[in-house]
């Protein structure tokens, strides 16, 4: 992989990473709040690889059309055959001076300087092949970009349910419009004191586990996507006949006390005590970030 070829990657991984940022591609691999600097990672790639392409051709004018007598231009490689007057006749695009009296063979492995010192036997510096790997992170973000992690996660991971370090001042109007996080973190830690008699709105997907039993999932994540953990919520009351997993759930319902252990990690699973719920599609951020709120 030469400079050029450098360059041109470099430039595709940045265009790529402008292109996740600017059209909310970037949600299925990193939460909302590094959008910011997955955009000013994706503008260095690219001034850097601009940059890399004009030194590379400054360079090249600089060590341009010289035609001195120490300039060869051969093509491969040359032998030439000095004769006693030190000239010798090279088999190439350019003539080989030798030094008097010597009866020796010259050998021009490619474009040489004015003093005769050849560019790395004609060919450029190159790095190691592996380096074309970093092509593969490039057509996996445009060719196979991931859906957002669903019910099969979900139903194997223990729920990461964890104690707030606090609780903020609830808004008014009903319904009261929480997240899965925020909902199950009040119902187990505050023991619902917060939502007692009000209705809430949630949002997040179905998942129903080995017996059936379904939950409202959303999956939590502090950084990005490969450290998201499901936090579930579990659904009685009037649910719907015909759950599919995977499927987009606003659910509207009231404070239950009751509660279960998640059979994978035996976390606390508060229920939601369902008065009414409808499909919605797959909102744009499928991630919920409310951690520790």
């Amino acid at each position: 992989m030469n400079r050029q070829a450098q360059a041109a990657v470099m430039f595709l991984v940045g265009a790529a990473l402008l292109h996740a940022g600017l059209t909310g591609l970037y949600l299925r691999y990193v939460k909302a709040g590094l959008q910011p600097l997955l955009l000013a990672s994706g503008a260095v790639l690219i001034v850097t690889a601009l940059a890399t392409v004009w030194y590379e051709r400054k360079g090249r004018r600089g060590h341009g059309d010289g035609h001195d007598h120490g300039d060869v231009r051969g093509h491969g490689f040359v032998r030439g055959h000095g004769d006693g007057d030190g000239h010798g006749d090279g088999h190439g695009s350019g003539d080989t001076h030798g030094t008097a009296g010597d009866r020796g063979h010259a050998y021009d492995h490619g474009p040489a300087d004015a003093h005769g010192h050849s560019d790395d036997h004609g060919h450029g510096h190159r790095e190691p092949r592996i380096s074309w790997l970093l092509v593969l992170p490039l057509f996996a973000l445009i060719l196979v970009a991931p859906p957002a992690l669903g019910s099969y996660t979900a139903v194997r991971t223990g729920t990461a349910l964890q104690r707030p370090y606090g609780y903020t001042a609830l808004p008014a109007g009903n319904p009261l419009r929480l997240s899965v996080v925020d909902y199950a973190g009040r119902a187990v830690y505050d023991h619902g004191r917060s939502l007692a008699g009000r209705p809430v709105q949630i949002t997040g997907f179905v998942a129903l586990d080995r017996t059936g039993a379904p939950y409202l999932v959303r999956m939590a994540l502090s950084c990005c996507a490969a450290d998201a953990q499901p936090v579930k919520i579990a659904l009685t009351g009037r649910i719907p006949p015909v759950l599919q997993p995977d499927t987009w759930l606003q659910v509207t319902g009231t404070y239950t006390a009751r509660r279960t252990r998640d059979p994978v990690n035996n976390g606390p699973i508060p229920f939601l005590n369902v008065t009414e719920a409808k499909p919605v599609p797959t909102p744009h951020d499928p991630y919920d970030e409310t951690w520790n709120q």
